[in-house]
């Protein structure tokens, strides 16, 4: 009788055990993956108009980056976001930039201030609030900055890239590797992108 409670009890602690395991990479999947549909959204600019991705008719696809005023990072790339829109943006690639940050915990993040950031920048893109941070989840960012490259396909928003802008989020002039651009330039050409997933360098998302 000893011994069968012994094995019941190995058993159950082989089931939590594995059910653990699970949770554990269920939590470290969650968000998109390459392949997936992104979700649409409808999000505040710094306009105060409304901007979702079915407002772009015209485009083939999205360069979404995750991003702020007050990471570092954020700022180091800042001319990179701007330079990615000018070059894309009339090929169909238009950049969306969304600010996951919530503005209780980081006020220089605050509707208030990208306005001013926006504007002292000269951002020729949407910069987005994600107000309630319902939208960063979904992506599954956790960084700023963090880049997902969407493409239309049919009635799907097709996620073909997710990771880093570049090689060298600090500098600039020592970026070796341009991954956004490699990814862009193969899917304005009918390729397959080559590098899917990178590792996004960046601050923290304030939650």
């Amino acid at each position: 009788m000893k011994t069968f409670k012994i094995l019941t009890l190995l058993a159950l602690v082989v089931v939590v055990s594995a059910f653990a395991a699970n949770a554990v990479v269920k939590n470290v999947r969650n968000g998109y993956s390459i392949g997936d549909d992104a979700a649409d959204f409808y999000l505040r600019n710094v306009d105060n108009k409304m901007v979702s991705l079915k407002d772009y008719d015209n485009a083939q696809g999205f360069i979404v980056v995750f991003t702020c005023n007050t990471c570092p990072f954020s700022v180091a790339n800042e001319d990179r976001i701007i330079a990615l829109d000018k070059k894309y943006k009339t090929l169909g690639y238009p950049v969306i930039a969304i600010n996951p940050n919530n503005p209780q915990i980081k006020p220089g993040d605050s509707f208030k201030a990208m306005q001013q950031r926006a504007q002292d920048k000269g951002f020729t893109f949407p910069y987005l609030l994600d107000d309630g941070q319902e939208v960063y989840p979904k992506y599954g960012a956790t960084k700023t900055p963090h880049v997902y490259i969407i493409k239309k396909e049919n009635d799907r928003n097709t996620i073909k890239y997710i990771g880093a802008i570049d090689n060298n989020t600090r500098n600039e002039a020592a970026v070796t590797e341009r991954y956004v651009e490699d990814a862009v330039d193969a899917l304005l050409a009918g390729k397959n992108v080559q590098v899917t997933e990178t590792k996004a360098i960046g601050c923290s998302i304030k939650s």
